[in-house]
């Protein structure tokens, strides 16, 4: 049985440019080229049926991350997600240096619309992390 090599994380969203960027800044991520044979992402748009039109993609420019791939659905969201990203900020530290690197994210990331949802402090099985949602109310950790 063949492994699997990648993984793509799909967003469900009204406006997927705009969620786009927004995750594009959080993680440092960018747009990739146009497929080939297309000057721009509106060009490819436009040669796609209506059904499909309005998706963005994102990607991590070393290559390790995985593909982030935005699609316009016609639903809002309406319940808690049951996949979300932690975003890792604090890998490796405890205490008050790692509050501290959650806090100063949290700051950067509510800058670019984010909304701080609460702090989870740290509970002798678990380090501490703040609870998220981005743009279009999509939870997610700073880890």
């Amino acid at each position: 049985m063949a492994s699997i090599k990648q993984v793509q994380v799909t967003f469900d969203c009204a406006k997927p440019e705009r969620v786009a960027r927004f995750w594009c800044e959080v993680l440092g991520y960018v747009v990739p080229p146009p497929p080939e044979g297309f000057a721009t992402w509106d060009d490819f748009d436009r040669s796609l049926s209506p059904e499909h039109q309005g998706s963005a993609v994102c990607i991590d420019p070393s290559g390790v991350g995985p593909r982030l791939f935005f699609q316009r659905v016609p639903e809002g969201k309406v319940v808690k997600n049951r996949l979300h990203l932690d975003v890792r900020v604090g890998t490796g530290l405890v205490g008050e240096e790692r509050l501290a690197a959650l806090e100063a994210e949290c700051v950067r990331l509510v800058a670019l619309g984010a909304v701080r949802v609460r702090l989870l402090l740290a509970d002798g099985d678990y380090e501490s992390c703040i609870v998220m949602q981005d743009i279009e109310g999509n939870e997610f950790c700073l880890d």
